[in-house]
């Protein structure tokens, strides 16, 4: 979902990953441009272990003055601030200080560029579908949202696992697997894709289930409505029925599984709000960040001579 939104920005509060900007010299230096401009600027620095729900909780209990958030960092970084402040509704944008960022739209030579719009009213809002999990085990109704995916993995040795997978409470399949990927749209071009899912238009309405490298016939990924709830449970593989798994959300926070255990997995009400600037369209993002990744890759020689990218074409 994307919509033309009307409301100047001067009010700001920063995230910084604290191994991105050690120094927090691109943080002041964004800070001290918008006191500035006339602006307001708080920050907060991610530690190593991330912000822990505390963290969260004491940000929402003090109702955050801000018109933006400014996350500056990598993909995980904005991953876990749009997810953790989606109930806030405060619009995001990423500056990205790591290699390669599908979802930071901004470097750190386009910033200040991008505060001067931002200031000037020349933005869009994009909301990107958040997905819920909730586990069998918990009888307090609690979920946990996720912004790329939801990951039932193995753990522990080294062998498979039997995921039993139903769909609005229609079996769909068994799978003998390292494990399973639910995914949104935004998650698309992560760990999915690794597993041999489709990349989708962020803005799309859907969710994705990959295996990953299952054992199976139906190895591929489906695609299933937005409106689709998703059970997945641990099954037995062994007599002593002694298997376990993980539930990862967004790949930061995990919940345990043994064999009967379940995990229950729908959209969420909420949405991400991520700021858009630029014109791009998802197609033309998709061509640049590709070309810089084989770039810097070493198979860019292999890749270019079998011509899978256009690389005279320009965006």
């Amino acid at each position: 979902m994307q919509s033309l939104i009307s409301n100047i920005m001067k009010k700001f509060f920063i995230i910084t990953n604290e191994h991105k900007d050690m120094n927090l010299a691109v943080t002041n230096a964004i800070s001290d441009y918008i006191i500035a401009k006339g602006g307001t600027c708080t920050h907060y620095v991610s530690t190593k272990t991330g912000w822990s729900e505390r963290n969260l909780r004491r940000f929402e209990q003090s109702d955050i003055d801000a018109d933006c958030i400014i996350v500056l960092g990598g993909d995980g970084t904005l991953v876990r601030a749009a997810r953790d402040m989606a109930s806030i509704g405060i619009p995001l944008i990423g500056v990205n200080m790591g290699t390669l960022g599908y979802l930071c739209e901004l470097e750190r030579s386009t910033v200040f560029d991008a505060i001067d719009k931002l200031f000037n009213d020349q933005y869009e809002l994009e909301e990107r579908m958040l997905i819920a999990g909730s586990d069998s085990k918990d009888d307090t109704g609690k979920t946990t949202f996720a912004l790329n995916d939801i990951v039932i993995h193995r753990c522990g040795m080294p062998q498979i696992v039997n995921l039993i997978v139903s769909v609005n409470g229609e079996y769909l399949a068994t799978y003998s697997a390292d494990g399973i990927i639910i995914s949104t749209p935004t998650g698309s071009t992560g760990y999915s894709m690794s597993a041999g899912g489709p990349i989708v238009d962020p803005k799309a309405d859907l969710m994705l289930i990959t295996p990953i490298n299952p054992h199976s016939a139906l190895a591929k990924s489906i695609v299933v409505g937005s409106d689709a709830e998703i059970d997945v449970i641990l099954a037995k593989r062994r007599q002593e029925e002694d298997e376990e798994a993980e539930v990862s959300f967004d790949g930061d926070r995990f919940v345990h599984m043994k064999v009967g255990d379940s995990i229950h997995i729908k959209k969420a009400p909420e949405s991400a709000k991520i700021l858009k600037l630029n014109q791009l369209s998802f197609l033309q993002i998709l061509r640049k960040k590709c070309r810089r990744f084989i770039k810097n890759g070493k198979d860019w020689v292999n890749m270019e001579r079998q011509n899978l990218f256009d690389v005279t074409h320009r965006d």
